[in-house]
């Protein structure tokens, strides 16, 4: 049955195709929308560049006809944007009687859901409006396009039973085909079915299909960083694969995913110099109260907001020692900075960006939107590897939530992708305290 989709001004700053994403329903826009969107479309942010792009998208449609009599969809649907009667506003309690955005848009679905004989849909990513919503007795839903089932989230692990010669057959072969069907890049555990103390770790190749070892790590570690636990050695595996030119990163604090993300780096762009260059990166999204501008040239303002990135390497370069006597650590990531063969910047720049034989390491994906991680990835020139980092459970962006942002979204899109591998990471190593606080707090 046809529906009537009214939508509110979060929904297209989340994502700015969602007009042409409700199939041969009807889309209706309050008036109030295009209000809001003007005063968005002056941010340098990613949703004044997404009011900026729906204000275009609108225009454009109006070449066709007069947007308050509806044009049609190609896939089938009307678009209208549509008044709000001063009547049916006068209709709402009194406590909503004020006539800011989100009453209007009530007023509006309010309204349509009287004259129309098919269900009105109001669709808000406001929590507290489809709450309202639902009040009235309107039918109320999230914007669910680009959401992913967090409690269902690919971890980029299995656990396999197989006879004991199937284990030594791995070791003495190097390859190993299971019956199982796996994912291209997954990493699994091959557990002897008669003692299960007898196990192997590989990682399936996404040519072969076959279960391959992983990579034999130097002895003292990559660039000084040993893995701790099983996740830790999968998640080096990828990093360390040239063929792999996505690896996704997940886990809760200290599970050490930004610090093996930087040591394989560091490892590929200096010792190996397969890439020319180790580029970090990370979201400039404050936790808490932002504190307002920070003075100084761009190297003092990012100071603050890098700083997570300068103690990983304060631990890489504080690890290294010469006989007797600690190195003097610090000189370490600055000389590689100086050569150019480290940098560090914020994301606000990579757009239009070309970005070939590089290795890039964006920390705190967790905090950009689809749209985002989708336009750092199309900055990948030839021979770039790129690696995403973070936890949906520390999200500081409030357009975006565990399910909707473009980390978990890269995971489900490029899980059955040979370019791409991932890790969830489940056990902290940061310190028994931390790890203590991620499970109690």
């Amino acid at each position: 049955m046809k529906k009537v989709y009214v939508l509110d001004t979060n929904v297209l700053l989340h994502d700015p195709a969602a007009l042409f994403c409700f199939e041969d329903n009807d889309v209706i826009l309050p008036i109030t929308l295009i209000e809001e969107l003007d005063r968005f479309k002056k941010n340098s942010d990613i949703t004044g560049r997404n009011a900026r792009q729906v204000s275009r998208t609108l225009d454009a449609l109006r070449q066709q006809g007069h947007l308050t009599d509806g044009i049609s969809l190609k896939q089938g649907g009307v678009l209208r944007v549509a008044l709000c009667q001063r009547e049916t506003l006068r209709l709402l309690p009194a406590e909503l009687e004020h006539s800011n955005g989100d009453n209007t848009i009530l007023a509006v679905a309010l309204d349509w859901k009287s004259q129309c004989q098919c269900p009105v849909v109001l669709v808000s990513k406001d929590t507290n409006l489809r709450i309202k919503a639902d009040a009235l007795g309107l039918i109320a839903q999230d914007y669910e396009t680009n959401k992913v089932d967090i409690d269902e989230l690919y971890t980029g692990t299995a656990e396999v039973m197989v006879p004991p010669e199937l284990i030594d057959q791995l070791f003495k072969d190097g390859s190993v085909m299971l019956k199982d069907p796996l994912l291209p890049n997954q990493a699994v555990t091959l557990i002897d079915q008669t003692n299960l103390a007898h196990t192997a770790l590989g990682i399936v190749d996404a040519s072969s299909g076959k279960v391959l070892p992983l990579i034999k790590l130097p002895r003292d570690g990559v660039s000084n960083i040993q893995a701790r636990n099983r996740e830790q050695k999968f998640a080096l595996d990828l990093l360390l694969h040239d063929s792999i030119a996505l690896v996704t990163l997940v886990g809760k604090a200290g599970t050490g995913k930004t610090l093996l993300a930087m040591a394989a780096g560091l490892q590929k762009v200096a010792d190996e110099r397969i890439y020319n260059r180790l580029l970090i990166s990370r979201p400039v999204v404050p936790m808490g109260k932002d504190i307002g501008y920070l003075p100084g040239d761009i190297k003092e303002k990012l100071t603050p907001w890098m700083q997570p990135l300068y103690d990983n390497f304060d631990l890489i370069f504080g690890s290294q020692t010469t006989i007797g006597k600690p190195k003097h650590w610090r000189s370490g990531y600055e000389e590689l900075l100086e050569q150019g063969i480290l940098q560090i910047e914020p994301l606000t720049y990579i757009r239009g960006r070309t970005i070939p034989k590089q290795f890039l390491v964006v920390d705190e994906a967790q905090n950009l939107t689809p749209h985002e991680v989708k336009t750092i990835l199309t900055r990948a020139g030839e021979g770039t590897k790129i690696v995403l980092t973070g936890d949906p459970d520390q999200i500081d962006n409030p357009y975006i939530d565990a399910a909707s942002n473009g980390l978990t979204y890269a995971v489900e899109r490029f899980k059955h992708d040979p370019l791409a591998g991932h890790i969830t990471l489940q056990k902290g190593e940061r310190s028994p305290l931390a790890e203590r606080a991620a499970i109690l707090l």
